[in-house]
C-alpha cells in the first residue's frame, strides 16, 4: 500500500482497534509548540511524540543534532504507548510532513509493516471540518518487537567512503542557498559533502502542500539511476526522510538514510566540505 494516506481515509478508520494516530507537529524555532497545539487539540486518540524527546537521542560530540535513539530505547517507547508489530500507525505533523516521514522512516527502520504519513496535515484535517479533540487519549502498553532493517542505515563511514571512491549517489534534502553554503542559520559550517546532489524536500509536494503522485516523482527524480545505491541526508536526519518515502515511492528501492547527516559530518574536522553546485 501507498505510504501515503489521505485525510479521508483516515477519518473512516478512525476508531478501528489496531490503529494508533501520533501527532508529530514541532517547530526547530520553538521547541514546545507542537506539545503546545497537541493539548490545545489534535485527531481524536492521537498520541503526541516530540521530536527530541521520542524521536531523538541526547546530542552528543557525534551524530548530528537529532541521533537516532538507541533500538532498545525506542521500543521501550512504542511499548510504552501500545504500537506493536501489528498496529497500523498514521503519522501527521504541520510542516509538510516532515516530522510525520522521520516517525514513518524509523518504524520502517524497525521492520514496520503497517506505517503511514496523513497526507497535507492537521491544518487540512481541521479545514475539512473533520473531528479533533483535547482529551489525551491513555492507552494500554503492549511489547514491541523490533526487526531491525540496517540496509536502510548508512554511517559517516559509509559516506566517507561514497566520497572516495564515488559508489553510491549522496541526496542533499536541504534548500540550495544551504546546499551550496551561500547561507547556513543553524549549524557552524556552511557547504555540502562532496559529490552530493541537490533535491529540496519540499519539492516533493505539489503547490497545494499535498504530495506529489508516484508518476510525478518519478519526473522529479528522473535521470537518477534506480539500481544505484542512494544515500539521502539534511540537516540533522529529519528532513531527509520526506525525500527517502518519496524515492520510495517512485520505484528507488536502495535508499538509505544518513541519520547524522550535515550536522554530524562537520563534527568530525578531517571531513572535506564542497561550496556551491556540482
Amino acid at each position: 500500500m501507498e505510504p501515503i494516506v489521505s485525510t479521508r481515509w483516515l477519518l473512516a478508520r478512525l476508531y478501528e482497534p489496531e490503529l494508533v494516530i501520533v501527532d508529530c507537529r514541532f517547530l526547530l524555532t520553538d521547541p514546545e509548540a507542537g506539545r503546545k497545539a497537541y493539548t490545545e487539540d489534535h485527531i481524536p486518540g492521537a498520541i503526541y511524540f516530540h521530536l527530541e524527546e521520542q524521536l531523538s537521542a541526547p546530542v552528543s560530540a557525534h551524530g548530528g543534532r537529532h541521533p537516532l535513539p538507541e533500538i532498545s530505547k525506542l521500543t521501550t517507547i512504542l511499548s510504552k504507548v501500545g504500537i506493536n508489530r501489528d498496529s497500523i500507525v498514521v503519522a501527521y505533523d504541520d510542516q509538510g510532513g516532515a516530522y510525520a516521514s522521520r516517525l514513518w522512516w524509523m518504524l520502517k527502520y524497525l521492520g514496520h509493516e503497517r506505517v503511514f504519513v496523513m497526507d497535507e496535515g492537521y491544518s487540512a484535517w481541521k479545514k475539512a471540518s473533520f473531528p479533533v479533540s483535547d482529551h489525551q487519549a491513555v492507552r494500554i502498553p503492549s511489547q514491541y518487537e523490533a526487526d531491525v532493517q540496517k540496509k536502510m542505515l548508512a554511517s559517516m563511514e559509509d559516506v566517507q567512503n561514497v566520497v572516495n571512491d564515488g559508489r553510491a549517489l549522496l541526496i542533499d534534502s536541504r534548500e540550495s542557498r544551504r546546499y551550496e553554503g551561500l547561507e547556513e542559520p543553524i549549524d557552524p559550517k556552511a557547504g555540502h559533502i562532496p559529490g552530493a546532489i541537490n533535491k529540496f524536500w519540499k519539492e516533493v509536494l505539489d503547490e497545494q502542500g499535498r504530495w506529489k503522485s508516484t508518476e510525478v516523482l518519478k519526473e522529479h527524480y528522473e535521470g537518477i539511476d534506480p539500481e544505484q545505491e542512494i544515500i539521502v541526508y539534511c540537516g540533522s536526519g529529519v528532513s531527509a526522510c520526506p525525500n527517502v518515502l518519496a524515492l520510495g515511492k517512485a520505484g528507488y528501492r536502495n535508499v538509505k538514510l544518513y541519520a547524522g547527516s550535515w550536522s554530524d559530518w562537520i563534527s568530525y574536522e578531517e571531513n572535506p566540505v564542497a561550496i556551491g553546485e556540482e
